[in-house]
């Protein structure tokens, strides 16, 4: 998930735990989110 806090967008996991941040912009805060999905799911 994605919340803003002061200094700026963090993407959070759904435990809380930072993967990622402070982004400047919502947009690449979803380019983020985005990554950390396909590593989730990507077959090795």
């Amino acid at each position: 998930m994605i919340v803003k806090r002061k200094d700026g967008y963090h993407v959070l996991s759904e435990k809380g735990k930072n993967m990622g941040g402070p982004y400047k912009t919502r947009e690449e805060a979803e380019k983020r989110l985005r990554q950390v999905e396909y590593f989730k799911h990507v077959k090795r």
